[in-house]
């Protein structure tokens, strides 16, 4: 056998025997090989061809029929390889191991040349040079290697695998998964032809994490990965186009907490701090009491103990966003994984339910709508966004299918017992025959027939399901007054070519109060008012003057007549207060049973307790103890005999005047009660929280049967409309939102109150009219008809703040007050408001529309 001497300009050595020559080619070959075997597995490619050899001859010069080995004087660059070929006098050294290099812990893998004189173990080392021609070609991966790849390297390296079966199981492996991505590129191709945009895209999350991690440096801060990913994605978002933006910046503030709360668990502490402080000032309008819950955590110890980041990380985030725009969202992530936002993308697949709708584009009303659905949650949330995982509306926060059916109700109101409706309607003809209806107008017992016709014709619950006492004389005398109070009102219409009608507020001030005053409270015979008082008493006064009824026990005693009372009792701050129902009392009226002025009055304390008081002897008639905290809130039903409290304890109870105990304890809410009402055919009752939310409730079952999420602020205040089919409520940051009760839907936002808390909602009698009554000593009026979607429906700036000044939609002055002062802040005001009185450094604390859609408003002047 000849040794000829590779293509580098050496000499051949031909002062030597072929079996000399041979040999020291093999010895030298072996040497190399051991040193390639020591490299790390994964730098090695390794391929098995006999054609190969003899292009690889060709190349060198030599006769591809000579048998021949290479070798090199000096050791080959990364890009280069050597052949060796054993001949038949060397198999007898076959099984010779390197005992030398082995004890120098050089050699991993013991050397077995091949049987066959055909065979050739060719191995290539990676580097910039240029591959050899049989080459296995590789697919491009994203990541890290997988798993499968790792095991056969390892295997190889511990000596468990030959070149030649780590060469066959890596090509198997590596064919195998070029074949999985064909597959998965087949099936995205498909669904994108079909439409499927949400599987698409589910699909593309799914791959792209199973690619593997990100192609980023190994020293680089895990917090720089997130923040450089979540950066990159708000900058997208806000480039996006405007009909998309709005539903995709709801993706913030979840992608946020979570990324925030992952660091923190994984032991990052300044990281986390880091990324917290980059971004928290996006969130901070509309999310600044969660972010200052979260401002503390940087341990993992922190995290398990925050309620806050607890309620988070138990529960998956519920977004309801346009598909194409989720779709678009997605692709940008996985296209822009080498910057890191593969970490984005584990966030939305693991930590947020997200559902997404589709909307044909054909027509411009869509554009239109879509604009206005943008404008609308560009600064508020979906009402079925969060972390309930509930459907809008739905009270049931299970995510499993099949879980999002609503409760239906029955919203019709209450009807009459048939007897009461012929003693009712007997005396109103009474009242007809002694005073006769003016030209044009109706008799009381036409009007009467009228509204219960009405009340026949809708879904009503049945009077068996809610136990009333029995009718008393008062009680006719009482839906006499009504009636005649319902037929003579005031007429309030919808608002028409814009112009908004015209509604007269009558404000009570108290004076000299030391900001001592928690509450108000009107009587509905519009003669009381009653104040609970931080001193822990009650105090009533008479609205026209007059001095207050003595009683028959003290008529003879040293009791002066007076124009107030106070009632003391409670041992704590007293924080509401609430007449029963009542009616004006017929003038002249001789007949004891015709008297329906309110005779009790209802308290809550920071003591825990519920008081009932006679207004006849001005006394404590019942203590009611069954909170475990503070009590907020107590309002009585629209029939009076039941009641309904809201407590620090969480929870909400319904009570009876005739029972010592409460009758139903209404348990779902996160935090505090704050306000409770009844709806107006007191078959359900509303509770809301500082959790942000308002569920409705059932009082036959007690059982949530609405949830509306939505608010940005704590509940400060509620009011259900007579009609009995939209609820309104009001939080601490100032903006009013009117719920569709049956579909448990958001109908639309009213801003206009600065943030100091709307404490009061009153509805005028044909629920047209909404006026509400807040801290920032202004008193609304809204009206309910007009879309969010008409023209300027953002409303405009107007300057608050001028003294005595009344404000219209149209944004001018309607007068100015004393002193000319036009100094203050500037609030935006959406379309809906009609109107607004400003009043003298005076809180508004209660509003009242009567009988005769008069508005009653009441406040205490803090100078």
């Amino acid at each position: 056998m000849n040794l000829e001497a590779e293509s580098t300009g050496k000499a051949s050595a031909t002062d030597q025997s072929p079996k000399v020559k041979a040999q020291e080619g093999l010895t030298e070959g072996r040497q190399m090989a051991t040193r390639r075997i020591r490299e790390p597995p994964s730098s090695a490619r390794i391929t098995r061809s006999v054609s190969a050899r003899k292009k690889a001859a060709v190349n060198s010069g030599s006769s591809p029929t000579q048998d021949t080995v290479n070798t090199p004087t000096s050791p080959p660059s990364p890009a280069q390889g050597f052949s060796l070929r054993q001949s038949p006098r060397a198999q007898c050294s076959a099984e010779t191991r390197f005992t030398s290099e082995q004890a120098e812990g050089n050699l991993a893998v013991p050397w077995k040349p091949s049987k066959t004189q055909e065979e050739e173990i060719s191995m290539y080392a990676q580097g910039p040079g240029p591959a050899p021609p049989s080459r296995v070609e590789r697919p491009i991966f994203l990541g890290k290697p997988s798993s499968r790849r790792t095991e056969l390297t390892s295997a190889y390296s511990q000596g468990e695998l030959l070149p030649q079966e780590l060469e066959s199981r890596m090509v198997s492996s590596e064919t195998a998964l070029v074949s999985s991505r064909a597959l998965t590129k087949s099936v995205l191709e498909y669904l994108n032809k079909k439409g499927y945009s949400k599987s698409e895209a589910m699909l593309r999350i799914e791959s792209s994490t199973e690619a593997g991690s990100l192609q980023t440096k190994a020293d680089e801060p895990i917090g720089t990965k997130y923040m450089r990913a979540f950066e990159l994605m708000v900058n997208y978002i806000e480039g996006a186009l405007d009909i998309y933006k709005a539903d995709l910046r709801r993706f913030r503030w979840p992608v946020f907490v979570y990324s925030f709360l992952q660091l923190a668990s994984d032991g990052h502490g300044s990281d986390s701090r880091a990324f917290f402080q980059k971004f928290k000032d996006i969130f901070e309008a509309e999310h600044s009491d969660e972010l200052h819950a979260l401002q503390p955590i940087h341990l993992p110890e922190h995290v398990t103990s925050n309620a806050t980041a607890k309620v988070f990380l138990g529960n998956k985030y519920r977004l309801r966003v346009n598909g194409t725009a989720f779709t678009a969202l997605i692709l940008f992530l996985e296209n822009t994984h080498k910057q890191g936002s593969a970490v984005l993308v584990n966030v939305i697949q693991g930590k947020l339910q997200t559902v997404t709708f589709e909307s044909s584009t054909d027509n411009q009303s869509y554009l239109a709508r879509l604009l206005d659905r943008a404008r609308q949650l560009e600064n508020h949330p979906a009402e079925d966004e969060g972390i309930p995982g509930h459907n809008a509306g739905s009270a049931n926060t299970d995510q499993a299918p099949g879980s999002t059916v609503l409760a239906r109700l029955r919203l019709g109101p209450l009807p009459m017992d048939p007897d009461y409706v012929g003693e009712v309607r007997a005396r109103l003809d009474e009242e007809d025959a002694r005073h006769p209806p003016a030209e044009g107008q109706i008799s009381l017992s036409q009007h009467f027939d009228q509204q219960i016709k009405r009340e026949e014709s809708e879904d009503a619950p049945s009077r068996t399901e809610l136990p009333l006492p029995a009718s008393s004389p008062r009680d006719i005398a009482m839906e006499v007054q009504k009636v005649k109070e319902n037929r003579d009102r005031f007429k309030i219409e919808s608002r028409t070519g814009g112009v908004g009608p015209a509604v007269s507020v009558v404000m009570y001030t108290f004076h000299n109060t030391h900001d001592s005053i928690n509450c108000l409270d009107f009587s509905q015979d519009n003669l009381l008012v009653a104040a609970g008082m931080s001193e822990s008493y009650i105090r009533v006064w008479t609205l026209d003057g007059k001095p207050l009824p003595t009683p028959s026990s003290q008529a003879n005693g040293s009791l002066q007549p007076s124009g107030s009372r106070r009632l003391i009792g409670h041992s704590g701050s007293v924080y509401n207060v609430s007449f029963s129902p009542s009616a004006q009392t017929p003038n002249a009226s001789a007949n004891t049973s015709n008297i329906t002025t309110s005779k009790y009055l209802l308290s809550c304390s920071a003591d825990k307790t519920v008081r009932l008081w006679s207004l006849e002897n001005w006394s404590c008639v019942v203590v009611y103890k069954e909170h475990n905290d503070i009590v907020w809130d107590v309002r009585w039903g629209p029939f009076g005999h039941y009641f309904l409290t809201g407590s620090h304890d969480r929870t909400a109870r319904l009570w009876s005047t005739d029972r010592i105990e409460a009758l139903r304890i209404f348990v779902g809410h996160d935090n505090d009660v704050d306000v409770v009402c009844f709806h107006p055919n007191n078959a359900y009752t509303f509770t809301g929280s500082c959790d942000k939310t308002v569920r409705m409730w059932k009082v036959t079952d007690g059982t949530a049967v609405r949830l509306f999420t939505g608010h940005t602020g704590s509940i400060t205040s509620m009011a259900c409309s007579p009609s009995g089919k939209i609820l309104a409520s009001a939080d601490d940051h100032g903006t009013i939102i009117l719920w569709d009760l049956a579909p448990g839907k958001l109908l639309k936002r009213m801003r206009g109150h600065q943030k100091a808390g709307i404490w009061s909602l009153t509805w005028s009698v044909e629920s047209t009219v909404l006026v509400s009554g807040a801290g920032d000593g202004t008193v609304r009026v809204w009206d309910i008809a007009v879309p969010n979607d008409a023209a300027g429906g953002q409303g405009r700036v107007i300057g608050e703040g001028g003294t005595g000044q009344k404000i219209n939609v149209d944004g001018g002055a309607q007068g100015q007050g004393v002193g000319g002062k036009k100094k203050g802040k500037d609030v935006v005001v959406t379309s809906d408001q009609i109107s607004a009185f400003p009043t003298k450094k005076s809180p508004v604390y209660k509003v009242h529309f009567t009988r005769q859609n008069l508005v009653l408003a009441g406040g205490a002047y803090l100078p």
